[in-house]
């Protein structure tokens, strides 16, 4: 689950994270009133969107009055704002951060992730901050400094004093680089975030150092025990139908191609999506029904993908092992009569009552085409999209 700048700064400044002074604002009226209580000099409006970019977008502006705060609020808030982390189709702003301006030194970066690779959490800095992270690594990889923690004893002195001096920062920097650092691994394991990113950490002229931006993602799987951070999800900020799937415990997440595709388990997905790109097609989603999906789990998920207006043919790729592709294959058959579907379906079992699944598939009276190998299945499935 991904929160908002102004959420992400709120929990970090909890846990001992210096953040400027600022609030949200809903309406211009709002935004003049937080500028007017912040001093009435200079702030940044900043546009609330979960997408990264945003003052190359447009989204990040200084305002000089609380009146001028008032003016750029009245033509960001409704605004689509367009960067290179939403899309074309950019996202609609709905409400703003007014902030008081900072005098900076430097700008850094500090992040903290889970490496999947690792099996822990690292800690990773750079003295390249305010650009974006992907560019530095792309380029300048020696140029980000990182800290493998250790679960058992989580992030320790030597390591946070050592990504200090990596960072050029002096001594009495480095013990409060070090005490901002700790901070932001204990906000990390108590909320079980997936990501906390500080991009720029700044270096006031008073030598002090802010979070002049904040990112946090969390675990969906831990947020069962945190109802303060559920209560944080901006359902405007999520596509329909991503909301739609989680209501039905699936796995799915939209694309921008024009072939829908209907998985058992994320590396199969993955592997499938792969295919279907070797063989010239784009697929239009990841759709990962599990393991242990029933009739009316495949009724469901089939429902969310052709409600995807792109979709213009389907491959489902399925390994019957706890779904049984009999099960898998008469819940096909409901969807298709159910939702009267007229697109091309190419379907590709193995496992578990194989032959039982493709009999009622040739007995339905339906259009389905099958396939023997995923090879197969994703040529088939481009060239009817591409009828």
């Amino acid at each position: 689950m991904k929160i908002h700048e102004y959420q992400a700064k709120a929990i970090l400044a909890r846990h001992g994270v210096g953040v400027p002074a600022g609030e949200v604002a809903f309406t211009p009226a709002e935004a003049r009133d937080i500028a007017q209580r912040l001093g009435g000099g200079t702030v940044v409006v900043k546009a609330q969107i979960h997408a990264g970019g945003r003052g190359k977008g447009g989204g990040v502006k200084l305002a000089k009055s609380p009146e001028e705060a008032e003016a750029i609020a009245r033509a960001m808030i409704g605004m689509r704002l367009v960067t290179h982390q939403t899309g074309p189709e950019g996202r609609i702003v709905s409400r703003v951060l007014v902030e008081s301006g900072l005098q900076m030194s430097r700008e850094l970066y500090l992040g903290l992730v889970i490496d999947r690779a690792a099996a822990r959490p690292v800690m990773m800095a750079s003295p390249d901050g305010g650009m974006d992270i992907e560019t530095v690594a792309a380029k300048t990889p020696e140029r980000i400094f990182k800290e493998h923690l250790d679960p058992a004893t989580g992030l320790v002195p030597f390591q946070t004093r050592k990504l200090g001096f990596a960072l050029g920062l002096g001594g009495g920097q480095v013990q409060q680089a070090s005490k901002l650092m700790t901070a932001v691994y204990d906000a990390f394991i108590r909320t079980d975030a997936s990501l906390v990113e500080i991009n720029p950490l700044v270096v006031t002229e008073s030598g002090d150092l802010v979070a002049l931006d904040a990112k946090m993602n969390f675990d969906d799987s831990a947020l069962a025990r945190h109802p303060d951070l559920r209560e944080l999800r901006d359902l405007g900020e999520e596509d329909p139908l991503e909301i739609e799937a989680s209501k039905f415990s699936l796995n799915y997440i939209r694309l921008h191609g024009s072939i829908g595709c209907m998985v058992n388990g994320a590396g199969l997905a993955m592997a499938t999506m792969d295919i279907i790109k070797l063989a010239g097609g784009e697929p239009a989603n990841f759709l990962d029904v599990g393991g242990g999906a029933d009739a009316e789990q495949i009724r469901n998920a089939f429902k969310i993908l052709m409600s995807d207006q792109n979709v213009r043919a389907v491959l489902i790729n399925i390994f019957g092992g706890i779904l049984r592709c009999d099960v898998l294959a008469q819940g096909v058959i409901t969807a298709v009569k159910e939702l009267d579907v007229r697109t091309p379906i190419v379907i590709r079992m193995e496992g578990t009552n194989v032959e039982e699944g493709k009999r009622l598939l040739r007995e339905s009276g339906l259009n389905f085409t099958t396939a023997d190998s995923m090879g197969e299945a994703a040529k088939r499935i481009v060239a009817l999209s591409k009828t």
